[in-house]
């Protein structure tokens, strides 16, 4: 009998410890199962979130590029000309006015304008007395006869390669002053004398020039009515040898600025260099000796230049000069 109890606890025992081995796999299984579900869980809640951040992403991208365009957009749209007709003269005996900007011309920026005589007997100059841009001058060389009560179709025309070299940028203010005057007698007034302002991106985006100081200046004469700066020197093709100038008026008069007496080398060479430059404003120029003029001397090499360099008033000569000073260059 006791056997027997001892077989059938060992039998239990047995069925026991099976059951317990089925279970743990069962429980195995379940947990691997667990498992593997929540790193695929885990897998599609990255993959969504990534989707997620890269359409985040790409709409960020998609509004930063429609912010730069439309960013573009407005700058090109600040730049674009905001003109309208311009009456710059109108009187009993003529009249001027700027009827369109075309800044494309091939001939460099220029002003399309209508001209007026409205004499019964007399042919009028219409001329450009003194223009700037920016505030540095520049002359369109302008002036057309128009017959008695007749009217011209006319461009003024600004050639805008040495403003550009010179960085003066966008043409933002245009400052002409129009003279007109009988033909046939210089000694009768003025017709007309007039200075007006263009603004053809609106007075508000007017600015000045300003010129950045350069190593290679030199400043040969500065007062507090004048500014004389030799800002380099070139062997022009057409002109010869060249001294480049940047001149600033500090006045409320036009002066007349002047190299006299000049020599290079000890050899007299004239370069008949005189340039007005209105009040207040500035302007690039340059004195030029010609190949002959050299060759004529002997000249190969330039070592020294010296002349008197003045600066007066234009419009009143019995007043002081404004300089008057001899002046020599090495370059």
């Amino acid at each position: 009998m006791k056997k027997y109890l001892t077989v059938f606890c060992s039998v239990l025992m047995l069925l026991s410890c099976t059951a317990c081995f089925e279970t743990s796999e069962s429980t195995a299984d379940s947990d691997d199962t667990n498992i593997s579900s929540s790193v695929e869980d885990s897998e599609t809640d990255n993959s969504e979130v990534n989707q997620e951040e890269s359409e985040k992403s790409n709409t960020k991208a998609e509004n930063d590029e429609t912010n730069d365009v439309t960013e573009d957009q407005e700058t090109n749209e600040s730049e674009e000309l905001s003109f309208a007709e311009v009456i710059a003269v109108d009187n009993t005996e003529c009249s001027i006015k700027i009827t369109e900007i075309d800044p494309d011309n091939m001939w460099g920026f220029a002003l399309k304008t209508e001209l007026e005589n409205k004499s019964s007997d007399k042919t009028y100059m219409f001329s450009v007395h003194s223009a700037s841009i920016n505030g540095v001058q520049s002359d369109p060389f302008f002036a057309t006869e128009v017959a008695a009560g007749k009217k011209s179709n006319e461009e003024i025309t600004f050639s805008g390669d040495e403003l550009e070299e010179n960085g003066v940028g966008n043409y933002t203010d245009i400052e002409l002053t129009f003279r007109v005057y009988d033909s046939d007698d210089w000694t009768a007034d003025e017709v007309a004398i007039e200075t007006i302002h263009i603004y053809p991106y609106g007075e508000d985006k007017a600015v000045k020039f300003v010129r950045e100081p350069q190593d290679s200046d030199n400043i040969i004469i500065d007062n507090e009515y004048v500014t004389v700066i030799v800002t380099g020197y070139t062997d022009d093709d057409i002109w010869g040898y060249t001294a480049e100038l940047y001149l600033v008026n500090k006045t409320d008069k036009d002066v007349m600025f002047s190299a006299n007496d000049v020599s290079v080398n000890g050899y007299m060479s004239d370069p008949f260099y005189a340039t007005s430059v209105s009040a207040g404003k500035c302007a690039f120029s340059s004195i030029s000796w010609s190949d002959t003029t050299l060759e004529e001397n002997g000249i190969t090499d330039i070592e020294e230049i010296e002349m008197v360099f003045r600066a007066y008033c234009s419009d009143d000569w019995t007043l002081d000069d404004f300089a008057n000073e001899t002046i020599i260059l090495n370059p």
